[in-house]
This record gives structure tokens, sequence and C-alpha cells, in this order.
């Protein structure tokens, strides 16, 4: 499948929240802590709200090294929200929601004061309200 977006770049503010992130739960690899970011944005219930975002940190990285062999089901999954949202699945539509979920659960996660160390992040799916 092919990728929303090739390029995925950080604004400042993502980066000093994502470095949060890396020292509560020593977390080395920024793709990692994206990977949950998104997941994160994803399962919230309302979509993110349409901001612009500056990408204007020195945080870099390419499709291939957020997504890895899960790639296909990131794409499916970003799809999917989109559907549920009543958004289009075309690749612009695509790259801007990815965008937003990423950078929405960037905050999420670094604003909860739960995730203190690796092992809150994987008790998060568990805290998911329905």
């Amino acid at each position: 499948m092919e990728p929303p977006i090739e390029r995925i770049r950080l604004s400042k503010n993502a980066r000093e929240q994502l470095l949060k992130l890396k020292r509560a739960t020593h977390i080395e690899n920024w793709n990692i802590l994206c990977r949950w970011a998104l997941c994160k944005s994803l399962a919230e219930p309302t979509p993110p709200s349409i901001i612009s975002i500056v990408t204007d940190s020195n945080i870099e990285m390419t499709w291939q090294v957020f997504a890895g062999n899960l790639s296909d089901i990131f794409i499916v999954a970003l799809k999917q929200r989109c559907h549920n949202d009543g958004l289009e699945t075309d690749k612009e539509t695509l790259a801007t929601q990815f965008r937003l979920h990423l950078h929405r659960g960037i905050g999420y996660l670094s604003g909860d004061p739960h995730v203190r160390k690796i092992e809150d992040l994987i008790l998060l799916p568990s805290k998911v309200e329905n």
C-alpha cells in the first residue's frame, strides 16, 4: 500500500514533548514513541482539531522508519478512521489527518500524568473507556 506521506517532520513542540516521553519511558527511538502517539489519537472518539502544524524541529523520519513492518496496518487504520469521520481517503487528506493525529497523540501521551514509565504505555489500551 502507498503511504500517506513519505517524510514525517515534527514541530518543535512535539519534539519537546517526545523528549519528555523519552526521559519517562526510556524508549530511545522517536519512531516507537510516534507509533504509540498515532495509536493513542486514532483511539480517541473525536476527530483531531484542524490546526496548522509548523514542522520546524530537527526530527524527521521516513514513513518506512516510522511504520516499519506495520506500514499496511497503520495505513488501513488511518483510512478507516478517515472513513469513520466522514472524510475522503485521498492522499492529501490522509497526509493531513496523519499529521494531525500524530501531533495530537504526542500531546496526549506527554500530557498524561500516568505515563511515567514504559509499563504505563503498555497499560494504556486497558484504560480506554467505551
